[in-house]
C-alpha cells in the first residue's frame, strides 16, 4: 500500500531498475508517516562511505509529538539494504549519467519501506516525447469507448 509517490521522477528520469529499503526513524516519524505527513518531491539518495542515505524527505512532525524531543523534519536519514545490493548500486550510480532516486514510500507486511530507482535523466526533447504518448494513448482510450 502506496503512502507516498514521487511522481515528478518519472517526468524527469528513465527508471532502468528499482529496489526495495527500509528506512531508519524515529518513533515519531514513524507516527507522521502513518497519518500521511510525508513528502519526497525534492528528495534525492546519496552514497557516503559505503552507505545510502536519503536527503530532502520532509516528514512533517505531529501536533502531539513529544515535548522531550526536537524533531529535524528533513534529517537525512539511512537506508536499509543488503550488502549485495549496496554494491551493485554504489557501482552502477557511478557511472555517467546515472543517480539513485526515490520513487515512492510504502507499506511491506506492517513496515515503512521506501523504493528507490537507478535512473537516467531524461532531456527536454524526451519529456516532450513522454507527454505526446500519454495524450495519444489517453485520445486513444476515448475513441475505443466513444465506439462502443
Amino acid at each position: 500500500m502506496s503512502i507516498v509517490q514521487n511522481k515528478k521522477a518519472f517526468h524527469d528520469y528513465f527508471i532502468e531498475e528499482k529496489y526495495e529499503a527500509g528506512i531508519v526513524l524515529e518513533g515519531w516519524e514513524v507516527k507522521a508517516i502513518r497519518a500521511g505527513r510525508c513528502q519526497i518531491k525534492e528528495a534525492y539518495v546519496v552514497v557516503r562511505k559505503g552507505e545510502i542515505f536519503i536527503t530532502g524527505c520532509h516528514i512533517s512532525p505531529l501536533a502531539t509529538a513529544s515535548t522531550h524531543i526536537t524533531p529535524d523534519p528533513t534529517r537525512t536519514r539511512k537506508l536499509l539494504l543488503r550488502a549485495d545490493e549496496i554494491n551493485k548500486l554504489i557501482g552502477k550510480a557511478e557511472r555517467a549519467g546515472y543517480t539513485l532516486v526515490p520513487l515512492d514510500v510504502h507499506y511491506t507486511r506492517g513496515k515503512i519501506k521506501l523504493q528507490i530507482g537507478l535512473a537516467k535523466g531524461k532531456k527536454q526533447h524526451d519529456k516532450r516525447e513522454a507527454e505526446k504518448e500519454r495524450e495519444w494513448q489517453r485520445q486513444k482510450q476515448r475513441l475505443l469507448r466513444a465506439k462502443k
